[in-house]
């Protein structure tokens, strides 16, 4: 069974995705059940998602998810919500991304970061391109923010290093934790998805968001032993590096069979 996470370490929470909707496919119900709880939760899309919609043309889908967007955060109790204007299926990890990443952090200032997988296999397949540009830009994105001599212009703006504690990955195949979203959570999560109906609807085959989330969170829900959950990879930067405690313990050892020898 995994762990909860802790997650009453943190009051803040900034998550960074690529496209409006990225975070309803489950994550929303875990952003539900932390601001249920008083967590401050803002969210960075890289995009508009303008390139999503075939059959119209991007200026208008961008409008249109944006609109959606807010409507589904603010379901989960969600006010912040900024958009970039990095290109919608085109996403290109960058020196510009890395920063435009740290600049929200460092305005947030979270406790805790919550990110896509960056792998090309994910738990739902194969990973899409501006999802992997997205993850991994954030997570570098992390260590900049937390450094004053990288983007020193955001220095000039008044905006002074901050370090996050937690990287929360999610739809990551190794999952180190998870977060009860049993009841209210789920259905507040469930309302985000169906606030993206027009973008959904454009989708051939895309199932109904509330068999689609029940189902997701019913799945990892057995990984806690829960009716309802979202699971995450989580790093905790406060803590040692895991080869470090296993070469602790292992120097430990060595030191225990020394003396039993002596």
């Amino acid at each position: 069974m995994l762990p909860p996470l802790p997650d009453d370490d943190f009051g803040r929470v900034l998550c960074v995705v690529a496209h409006p909707d990225d975070v309803e496919y489950g994550t929303s119900s875990a952003v539900a059940a932390w601001t249920s709880r008083g967590v401050d939760v803002g969210y960075l899309l890289l995009t508009r998602g303008e390139a999503g919609m075939d059959g119209s043309p991007p200026e208008r889908t961008a409008e249109l998810r944006v609109h959606e967007q807010v409507a589904g955060s603010n379901a989960v109790g969600v006010s912040r919500v900024d958009f970039l204007d990095h290109p919608d299926g085109v996403l290109v990890y960058s020196l510009d991304m890395r920063r435009d990443i740290s600049r929200a952090i460092r305005r947030h200032r979270p406790d805790a970061i919550v990110v896509g997988s960056w792998d090309v296999e994910f738990v739902a397949g194969l990973n899409q391109a501006d999802h992997r540009v997205a993850g991994l830009a954030a997570v570098d994105a992390i260590r900049d923010a937390g450094n004053r001599w990288v983007f020193r212009e955001l220095l000039e703006e008044g905006l002074e290093p901050w370090s996050p504690r937690w990287l929360l990955v999610s739809g990551d195949p190794a999952p180190t934790h998870g977060v009860d979203v049993t009841g209210d959570p789920l259905e507040r999560g469930i309302a985000s998805l169906e606030a993206h109906r027009e973008y959904l609807a454009g989708i051939p085959g895309h199932p109904p968001a509330r068999p689609m989330i029940t189902g997701i969170t019913a799945l990892q829900g057995t990984r806690m032993g829960v009716p309802h959950a979202v699971l995450f990879r989580a790093f905790d930067f406060h803590a040692p590096p895991p080869i470090a405690v296993e070469a602790m313990k292992l120097a430990e050892r060595g030191r225990s069979d020394a003396a039993l020898d002596g």
